[in-house]
């Protein structure tokens, strides 16, 4: 599922589709479920794009980073349409699935794997379906221990032998913090016969109340709106513990904070993210610079630093994706920095996100100006500045912590970042 619109990523997500954002430097936010659907020999891959497509197309090119570049099966690329059965963009992954129903009814699976886009882990599906045939369950939801506030997710209350007995979707007040991580398996014809049936009943209730302007699968919105506690209620739902590390990198602050319990490690106090095990590597659409420059008078501390970047200043606790550069006599702090970012000399950035060209200039500063020290992962975390897309802040400017800068208006069509085609499991 990669149509949503990202709103709560705010301006990073203006011009992109969320599952497109970089992460750790190298890789997208879409690369983790498809890395785990590749090595767990899923070799029918379906991503549901909706919300400014371009980005994530470029990427995702014909499959072949992920080995889905198939005769037979592969990557295939779901998007909205019109026509009989279809009425164009949905209005949740329940809604997206009803517009998508007929084309699972031709494929027809006896296991439908539905997964998000946008968070980060790494999981061999082929456990969780077997556990799902195991139970002869109707739904099995991968859960874990929410690692921040429980009521941005599904809630769920287990019983005996992995059955849930309680389900409550982003409740206000959460009853524990065993959430949903949006990895569901369900059985493909139990699923598809109750959306139906579900649509088909919210336009009888239209048709009733003399308004047939929405369309039919509009109110099934997302799963946890209708379709789990339905499955929940009828016995028909499992749940599947995650072990290791999950985040939803969704809002600002929780991407932010997933970096640095990236750069912490084992430290952080949590299940650490490994990102180069040779048995489970993330794999990527590759990029083709040059090796990374550290000259003499760079200062880096417990950073990642991506091929093609320049460094002449100090990095510290910060992520450094390709083509960054950091003139003599700048710093960057508890950062991370998209493709081809510049922080002239003299300039400060703490604890913020600067978006593709950014370019910070002379003598400026963005975000923090905190005190050396040892990375602490913060929760919850400071304010983070956010500068979007292209935006040339100017010498000796001020970006207060917590701001946002909207990106720079489009003048001549420039995207992302080109990439050149090859794929890396160690970035």
């Amino acid at each position: 599922m990669a149509g949503g619109k990202g709103s709560r990523m705010d301006v990073l997500t203006e011009t992109r589709a969320k599952p497109a954002l970089p992460y750790a430097g190298v890789y997208r936010l879409i690369d983790f479920p498809l890395s785990n659907c590749v090595h767990s020999a899923i070799g029918d891959v379906w991503v549901v794009e909706q919300f400014q497509p371009h980005a994530l197309n470029d990427h995702l090119i014909n499959g072949r980073p992920w080995d889905l570049d198939r005769t037979s099966g592969g990557l295939r690329i779901m998007p909205p349409f019109t026509g009989a059965e279809g009425a164009g963009f949905s209005e949740g992954n329940a809604d997206a699935i009803y517009q998508n129903r007929r084309f699972i009814r031709d494929f027809d699976p006896d296991v439908l794997l539905v997964l998000s886009a946008d968070h980060v882990y790494t999981l061999d599906y082929r456990d969780v379906v077997d556990a799902h045939l195991d139970a002869s369950a109707a739904v099995t939801m991968v859960t874990t221990r929410a690692p921040e506030d429980p009521s941005r997710f599904g809630v769920v209350q287990v019983g005996d032998g992995g059955r849930v007995t309680g389900f409550e979707y982003k409740p206000k007040r959460p009853e524990g913090d065993l959430v949903t991580t949006e990895v569901f398996a369900y059985d493909a014809r139990v699923l598809l016969d109750l959306v139906e049936s579900l649509a088909a009943d919210a336009q009888r209730a239209q048709e009733g109340d003399g308004d047939d302007d929405e369309k039919d699968g509009a109110q099934l919105k997302d799963f946890g709106d209708s379709i789990i506690p339905r499955l929940v209620e009828d016995g028909r739902a499992v749940a599947f513990p995650l072990d290791g590390y999950w985040r939803d990198v969704g809002v600002i602050e929780s991407y932010w904070a997933s970096h640095m319990e990236l750069l912490a490690g084992r430290d952080a106090g949590s299940p650490s993210l490994q990102l180069d095990r040779p048995e489970w590597p993330i794999l990527t659409y590759a990029t083709m610079r040059r090796p990374a420059l550290v000259a003499a008078s760079a200062r880096l501390e417990n950073s990642f630093v991506a091929p093609g970047c320049t460094v002449r200043g100090r990095v510290v606790n910060s992520v450094l994706s390709p083509g960054v550069v950091i003139e003599e006599g700048a710093e960057v702090r508890d950062s991370v920095l998209f493709h081809d970012a510049v922080v002239r000399r003299g300039a400060s950035v703490g604890a913020a996100i600067l978006d593709v060209r950014v370019e910070v200039g002379a003598g400026a500063v963005v975000g923090t100006r905190d005190s050396d020290g040892p990375l602490v992962v913060q929760r919850p975390p400071p304010p983070i500045a956010v500068v979007g897309r292209g935006r040339v802040l100017g010498p000796r400017s001020t970006t207060e912590a917590g701001a946002r800068v909207a990106p720079e208006p489009p003048n001549d069509g420039a995207g992302e970042p080109h990439t050149a085609r090859g794929a890396t499991g160690n970035g």
